[in-house]
């Protein structure tokens, strides 16, 4: 899926052709830039993409942004990795990206979609986004954590 400017003079547009993802972009912007994924390996950023649906912004012939979506396509997604060049900032790329993200027709009718935020509560919830309603439900399951049969070697 690409998608042009909505507004002649906005020359930002959003592609889910992983042509247009340009990885030596993607690489230090989420590895040395974003705070939730600092030091990610490139081999995991590539992988992670590779396993995903990517969403990329692009304007004057260069990448400006990036989100990624994990999903079964069926019943749940979780949107990650959403990156806003800081040059353009402040100039609604986050929007268009977002506005691809819930628009796709691949995730769209999708019962639930999750996200978690430091600082863009303001920005996905225009998307609909809310806070859990029972975080108590919710359970996470980091690297390292131990099996039944003990830690993981």
């Amino acid at each position: 899926m690409t998608a042009g400017p909505v507004d002649p003079a906005d020359d930002v547009w959003i592609s889910t052709d992983p042509a247009d993802f340009d990885l030596d972009w993607i690489f230090p912007a989420l590895s040395e830039r974003s705070y939730w994924a600092r030091g990610r390996g490139r081999a995991v950023v590539e992988r992670s993409i590779a396993n995903s649906i990517g969403f990329a912004a692009r304007a004057d012939g260069r990448q400006v942004g990036f989100a990624r979506v994990v999903t079964d396509c069926a019943t749940f997604a979780w949107v990650c990795d959403v990156f806003v060049d800081e040059a353009v900032r402040g100039r609604g790329v986050g929007k268009r990206l977002m506005t691809a993200i819930v628009g796709d027709p691949r995730l769209r009718d999708l019962p639930r979609m999750l996200l978690a935020t430091d600082d863009a509560h303001g920005l996905y919830a225009g998307f609909g986004f809310e806070p859990l309603g029972r975080p108590e439900k919710w359970m996470v399951r980091n690297a390292g954590s131990p099996t039944p049969d003990g830690p993981r070697p």
